[in-house]
């Protein structure tokens, strides 16, 4: 028998750790404009260069160029900027509120906000997300009160969930919000599932899947491709690429497929690549997938390359990670301010005007929470009763529930 060497256990590792000097040479950022736009009903085989590259609209100088540009107005766009303004400003007073003590926790979304603001402007009234705890701008977009989403977050008695979900769980059926569930890649095979319950009645919704990055890794995610592959489920299954999961960097997930989008191409699913931070870029790729649900052919697997710019929760200090300047060097810069320029450079806005939209929506979003604060917060004011933990569980209340809502007094 031959001498062997004793064999090695490869762990991937970030290019930096803390104290170093951040580093996004691995990150190809190609010209904006360059990527081609297939036709909706392109076979995936001809089109798996998408899922390598990064579709771009908006260049260095703020222009929209190429083939996926040119689909929004002026006034779809400054909607945009509003909502992603907006999102931004409720982090901002969210945060705030769980320092402060008046909820247990918080997660925020700044420097990701363009990918579900401009999602869901690209979806159809009935159509359904399952997001995770990082999609509140699917709600922002959709005209879902900002009140009633403060009030989930202090689960006080005027909660929409009746306590019965950790802050920032939302659920809206209403607004094609499926409930959050804080069990990872659950979102994707419910999607699939309930795009495939879709097709079976016949009807004309289609479902919208989404996940991080490190939730890849979860056995949920790979079965999902597969029954959205095999029963062409309409659906458009996310990936929201923001380089780290809570504290591990995308390459533990990612192994050894190049980018997240690429895994796509063992299920035969067509597979794309967006700059996350560009709005418009987001939204052309969210509404060509969108519509090749609505035609009936098959999924689409998206991925968003993004940056998570805060920390993963309140509950996590990257600075024990990451280096703490590192989202000043992340290429695709803000999508806020890059959406701003861009509305400048078409001389339909300007610097005056969003200092004063600024203002107004952190007074819009102070209101809001003064008036979600009347009804309570974690520690002071009425909470939901805990006879609402016996409701809307079954349609009809089984006789074991009723004891057990009888022996606890209610």
């Amino acid at each position: 028998m031959p001498e062997r060497k004793p064999l090695s256990f490869h762990v991937p590792e970030p290019a930096v750790r803390p104290g170093g000097t951040p580093d996004f040479s691995d990150v190809t950022v190609p010209r904006a404009g360059s990527v081609r736009r297939p036709e909706v009903e392109a076979d995936p085989e001809s089109i798996r260069d998408l899922a390598y590259s990064i579709i771009r609209v908006l260049n260095r100088e703020s222009e929209a160029v190429g083939p996926w540009a040119g689909l929004l107005t002026d006034d779809e766009l400054q909607q945009g900027l509003r909502d992603m303004m907006t999102l931004r400003a409720f982090d901002a007073r969210m945060q705030m509120a769980q320092r402060q003590g008046k909820t247990s926790f918080y997660m925020q979304h700044t420097g990701e906000e363009a990918v579900s603001c401009a999602f869901q402007r690209a979806l159809d009234p009935g159509d359904m997300n399952f997001p995770t705890y990082r999609q509140a701008g699917l709600l922002i977009a959709s005209g879902y009160p900002m009140v009633d989403m403060m009030c989930q977050i202090y689960s006080n008695e005027r909660d929409p969930l009746k306590g019965r979900q950790l802050p920032i769980m939302y659920s809206s059926r209403e607004h094609g919000f499926f409930s959050i569930s804080g069990n990872l890649a659950t979102q994707f095979i419910q999607a699939v599932g309930w795009a495939m319950a879709s097709a079976i009645k016949r009807d004309t919704r289609i479902a919208a899947g989404w996940i991080g990055d490190g939730s890849t890794a979860e056995s949920d995610f790979h079965a999902a491709l597969v029954f959205a592959s095999t029963y062409k489920a309409p659906v458009v299954l996310n990936i929201v690429n923001n380089q780290w999961a809570i504290s591990t960097f995308q390459g533990i997930a990612r192994g050894g497929s190049g980018t997240f989008a690429a895994r796509g191409h063992g299920f035969g699913i067509p597979s794309l690549r967006v700059d996350g931070n560009d709005y418009l870029a987001v939204h052309a790729v969210a509404k060509w997938a969108v519509e090749r649900a609505h035609r009936g052919l098959g999924p689409t697997l998206v991925e968003y390359v993004t940056y998570r710019v805060g920390a993963h929760s309140t509950s996590d200090d990257p600075s024990g990670y990451r280096p703490k300047d590192e989202s000043d060097a992340w290429p695709l810069g803000d999508p806020v301010i890059r959406l701003k320029n861009h509305l400048i450079q078409r001389g339909v806005w300007s610097e005056a005007r969003h200092a004063q939209r600024e203002a107004e929506i952190m007074a819009e979003v102070i209101a809001a929470q003064k008036q979600a604060e009347t009804h309570g917060t974690l520690h002071s004011g009425p909470k939901p009763s805990a006879r609402d933990m016996f409701e809307g569980v079954y349609a009809v209340m089984p006789p074991h529930l009723r004891r057990q809502r009888q022996q606890a007094g209610y």
